[in-house]
């Protein structure tokens, strides 16, 4: 009889094992208050038992839609969605239990990533940020937008690809947009005033991090430049083990010893963010199934020393990405570094460069909005707006939009001066009493010299009495420039060089 019973329990246990697992489960993007692509088609996906029958009821057509999930209990399908509008609808998803999402948005989803002034939120967070943006009080009290969605990524990071992120969809309002992205929701703002439909915004980045941290293990590997970033990995990996094996021998020592005090000895950490790909895995990898319009990025700071790299790692990474989502040559618009002591103008060149080299992407330049010694500038406001410059002109149309300043384009020696010819000065020059600055000038003997410069229509001519046959010019030059040349929509032009001479910079990273 004890038996008997025994049995029965197992049986009642073994069923409701059985039952949790055959429930439908969703990924945390897919939940109450999302916001979906509109006039796309969208993926929605999750995980139930295998080859269970799932019937899906959207809010905004009357067939559901029908389907079974996988052999290994994973399932996805693919839905229309009409025009954005702030209605609010449901997604009834039904198999052995149902799940009902409710005050779901159909508008422009934009993906945020980078390292910490993408990270950098709008208010202050004692403990964590010294400041927050500037007029963050303001800024907070405002931020009355339930039509702006916000989706913040959970920091962590994997050896392994994972299928799923921490996080939930809110409504944009003071209380949620204090720890929210500060950049990605001036530029999510600034969208939603222009467009009328609803934003969805999913921020994931993380503060310190290198390219090669969001970049796939597979594209790594692939390219015979980047493996010895792999090869830096492992020594630090090895030296990582090293002093942890030597604290766990001293910790032995100082408890066998009568008199032993441990609480001098500190535990080696591991920065987990520092390590190819990792991010990659948990943090871009599992968001790829959420359909989206394009992606906004602010990353460079922590790859300036191995800036000549980047030219080719930044592009091989957004290659990678659109491989990975298949929207194709989805818009990719990102931020060059702002001045700093601690940086370097190889850094942005590199991003200048990337620019020509990642089909359908932008630039925005910050050499007005930087701090010589905060790397992380409160002025995220109006690089918020001069990404979605870049967004309204090039991915919604707005054909009158200048959405770039000056760029660099070709040179005419001209005897004892150079003459510039630049791109995206349609309506010319800002105009301004102010003597131009920061531009240099050198010969053939590779000696720069201070270069007068002066406005002739829509291009700038360059001479120094001290270089009587130029051959070349650089703006900008340096890790804490202050440039004044802007067009006449007050852009500002992008640091550049006309050589390509070698830099020690680039004879260190050879080696």
């Amino acid at each position: 009889m004890i038996y008997l019973k025994k049995l029965l329990l197992l049986f009642i246990v073994l069923g409701l094992k059985l039952t949790v697992c055959a429930q439908v489960k969703l990924p945390a993007l897919v939940g109450n208050n999302m916001v979906l692509q509109q006039n796309s088609k969208v993926n929605l996906w999750g995980w139930a038992s295998p080859n269970e029958k799932i019937r899906l009821q959207l809010g905004w057509q009357n067939v559901p839609v029908e389907i079974t999930a996988n052999a290994d209990g994973t399932w996805k399908t693919t839905v229309d969605t009409p025009a954005g509008s702030e209605k609010q609808y449901e997604i009834t998803i039904e198999a052995s239990n149902k799940i009902v999402l409710k005050n779901i948005l159909i508008g422009e989803v934009w993906i945020c990533s980078g390292q910490s002034n993408m990270y950098f939120p709008v208010g202050k967070e004692d403990g964590t940020w010294k400041t927050g943006v500037k007029n963050y009080e303001e800024e907070v009290q405002n931020a009355n937008f339930p039509a702006i969605r916000l989706f913040t990524v959970q920091t962590k990071a994997s050896q392994k690809p994972l299928e799923d992120v921490t996080g939930n969809w809110a409504e944009c309002s003071p209380s949620t947009i204090k720890t929210f992205s500060a950049v990605a929701y001036f530029f999510g703002r600034d969208l939603y005033q222009n467009l009328k439909v609803p934003i969805g915004l999913i921020s994931t980045s993380w503060g310190g991090t290198k390219a090669e941290a969001w970049t796939s293990q597979a594209v790594l590997e692939q390219n015979t430049d980047f493996l010895p970033i792999l090869e830096q990995d492992a020594k630090n990996e090895k030296l990582f083990q090293e002093k942890l094996e030597n604290y766990y021998a001293d910790l032995a020592k100082e408890r066998l010893a009568s008199n032993g005090d441990v609480s001098k000895l500190k535990k080696p950490k591991k920065e987990e963010n520092k390590t190819s790909y990792v991010l990659y895995n948990a943090m871009l990898h599992p968001v790829t199934n959420y359909t989206m319009k394009g992606v906004i990025w602010y990353q460079g700071e922590s790859n300036a020393e191995k800036a000549f790299l980047y030219r080719s790692l930044f592009p091989a990474m957004v290659k990678s990405w659109r491989s990975e989502w298949n929207q194709g040559d989805f818009p990719f618009y990102y931020v060059q570094i702002a001045p700093h002591k601690g940086q370097n103008p190889d850094i942005r060149e590199a991003q200048l460069i990337a620019s020509k080299l990642i089909p359908n992407s932008g630039m925005v330049v910050t050499t007005d909005v930087g701090n010589a010694t905060n790397i992380h500038p409160i002025d995220k406001q109006t690089v918020g707006y001069r990404l979605a410059l870049i967004a309204k002109a090039k991915t919604y149309g707005e054909n009158k939009v200048v959405f770039s300043g000056p760029t660099y384009n070709h040179m005419e020696i001209k005897k004892k001066q150079i003459k510039l010819f630049f791109d995206d000065v349609q309506n010319g020059f800002k105009k301004s009493n102010e003597t131009l600055k920061e531009f240099e000038i050198a010969g053939s003997d590779k000696v720069f010299y201070p270069a007068t410069a002066k406005i002739e229509g829509k291009t700038i001519v360059v001479s120094s009495e001290k270089v009587k046959e130029p051959v070349a010019v650089r703006f900008a030059w340096k890790a804490v420039p202050e440039p004044n040349l802007f067009n006449a929509e007050n852009l500002p032009a992008s640091p550049f060089r006309t050589d390509d001479w070698e830099s020690k910079l680039n004879d260190n990273q050879s080696k």
